[in-house]
């Protein structure tokens, strides 16, 4: 059936209390996104840390609810609930029911990466070759390929030599790097993610992919393992140059390591931080994205 979506903008402080007003009016579902999204000063927010909300300064939120619902009465209870709330802040449109799994997966196509890493998506078979082919279902966490900086790491994996080593791929997201590692090669995976819907999804996706008894995942704080063969980060800038000396300590000598998430114009600043620690550091670009590679100093 059809849906009625509300828009409000509201600015960072005012969220809190335009969701809640928003909850007790009987939305059934709220999205939030940047409301300067076409502006130069457009802020993209990817991955908060743990228990962190971070939020652009101006935010629409968009709620649904069922169709025949009255706007004029969801607009007057508004203004009783947001006494500050201007008419041109909200308006109304119909949205069409959607089967959202099916389109997502009639979008998602097959990907190559590098020399012989595909990704297919669930509903296409693929070619019965010599291709390393890893099935996937992103399901509750990002991680599909389509991010340059997952195509980054995926294309840096299959350039690898990952034949019997074990790889440590430190925000795993939906896993995608650690089930492409394993099939490509390795012997042993481990999957570190600060979000427990991320280590379902992973643990889902390597059970899929028929790599599961070899992907361990762990949170952050539990991991205790030994170092890595084979290093992968594909977080943010910023806690990529926080965690260096903890990824230092993951990576035997002469490990090769990629890091990404990095946006262009922040890389100077990690190049020189992990300097200290690794070696052969390169610089490697794709859209407005970097992954810096290197190998552990020996």
């Amino acid at each position: 059936m059809p849906w009625l979506e509300l828009s409000l903008i509201a600015r960072a402080e005012q969220q809190p209390r335009v969701e809640e007003a928003l909850d007790d009016l009987g939305a059934l579902s709220i999205t939030l996104q940047d409301a300067d999204a076409e502006t130069p000063d457009e802020q993209a927010i990817f991955e908060p840390g743990v228990g962190e909300l971070p939020l652009w300064p101006t935010i629409t939120l968009n709620a649904l609810f069922e169709a025949n619902t009255d706007r004029r009465g969801l607009t007057e209870a508004l203004s009783e609930l947001l006494p500050w709330l201007e008419p041109d802040q909200v308006s109304f449109r119909d949205v069409a029911d959607e089967d959202w799994e099916r389109a997502w997966m009639d979008q998602f196509k097959p990907m190559p990466f590098g020399r012989r890493l595909w990704i297919y998506p669930w509903n296409i078979e693929p070619p019965q070759d010599d291709s390393v082919v890893v099935r996937l279902d992103p399901g509750l966490a990002f991680g599909s390929g389509t991010h340059p900086t997952t195509a980054l790491c995926l294309e840096w994996l299959d350039g690898q030599d990952l034949a019997g080593k074990r790889v440590i791929d430190f925000g795993c997201g939906s896993g995608i790097l650690a089930i492409a590692a394993l099939k490509l090669g390795a012997a042993a995976a481990v999957g570190i993610d600060n979000d427990p819907q991320a280590l379902t999804a992973s643990a889902d996706n390597a059970e899929r992919n028929d790599v599961a008894e070899r992907l361990a995942l762990y949170l952050p704080e539990d991991f205790a393992g030994e170092p890595a063969d084979v290093f992968v980060a594909n977080i943010l800038a910023g806690p990529l140059g926080e965690l260096a000396p903890i990824f230092a300590a993951a990576t035997k000598p002469g490990t090769p390591f990629a890091i990404s998430g990095i946006l262009q114009g922040q890389q100077d600043e990690l190049l020189t931080r992990y300097a200290e620690w690794f070696d052969a550091l390169r610089v490697d670009t794709r859209e407005d994205w970097v992954r810096i590679s290197g190998h552990r100093r020996t």
